[in-house]
């Protein structure tokens, strides 16, 4: 069965139909996260998204903050003016969709969180140390998350969780992943490794090196016009070209 799994689409509507092209078939997909935010097209990701085949999806800190689940005042000030300008979008359907999501799931022995197995919706895992004290926090084998917008894995190379290192996939380079992990698929709507590029990790059990990240161009400059025109933020349409 081939996997589709995204995160962080962040009202992008036109990176995720390049994610969606470049992917092609595909028999389900996990979504881990912030399908709202900082884009122009929140109601046209959700809706999009809840079209896809078998749609496994965690609640994301956006997806949250827009329910009142979080303090907008937790947020810098540009992504603040970006949840108001949602509020006044998104549908009363829309809403509806994003309260049921839960905050952690687990599919075929995969766990699926935002931000860390132990903090599903607000912790970071960017830095080793907070990777090795997550490792305890969930039972499966590999852990997928979002949140940073950085493609990363974190690997127990070691019996213990103080033996985790991180390791840097390469895009279009098939992997199998054989020891406890914390597995990372970067953002559909707005990357931040310094690559403009949309990212996104295909899961196929049918390989025998069943992990691949990808990235897939867009019109960054389309987005970034219709960013502005919608009076959000300068800065969330600028930071698209650098991926950052």
């Amino acid at each position: 069965m081939r996997t589709l799994i995204i995160s962080d689409i962040h009202a992008n509507l036109t990176a995720f139909h390049a994610v969606l092209q470049h992917a092609e078939a595909f028999d389900r997909v996990w979504c881990l996260g912030d399908v709202v935010g900082y884009g122009p097209d929140p109601n046209g990701c959700i809706e999009k998204l809840k079209s896809l085949p078998d749609l496994k999806c965690v609640r994301g800190n956006h997806d949250a903050a827009i329910l009142g689940e979080i303090d907008i005042k937790a947020f810098n000030d540009e992504a603040r003016k970006s949840l108001e300008w949602l509020e006044s979008r998104l549908t009363s359907r829309n809403r509806r969709w994003l309260e049921a999501l839960p905050e952690r799931i687990e599919v075929d022995g995969i766990t699926l969180a935002h931000g860390s197995p132990r903090n599903p919706v607000w912790e970071y895992v960017m830095e080793l140390g907070i990777a090795q004290r997550n490792m305890d926090a969930f039972d499966t084998r590999i852990c997928l998350v979002g949140h940073t917008h950085i493609p990363s894995i974190f690997t127990m190379n070691g019996g213990t969780p103080e033996t985790t290192q991180l390791h840097i996939a390469q895009p279009d380079d098939p992997f199998i992943v054989e020891r406890k992990s914390i597995m990372n698929p970067g953002s559909v709507g707005q990357p931040r490794d310094h690559n403009p590029n949309a990212s996104y990790l295909i899961y196929d059990d049918d390989q025998e090196k069943p992990w691949v990240y990808h990235r897939a161009a867009y019109d960054v400059e389309e987005v970034q016009k219709r960013i502005i025109a919608a009076g959000l933020p300068h800065r969330h349409a600028t930071r698209l070209e650098v991926g950052w």
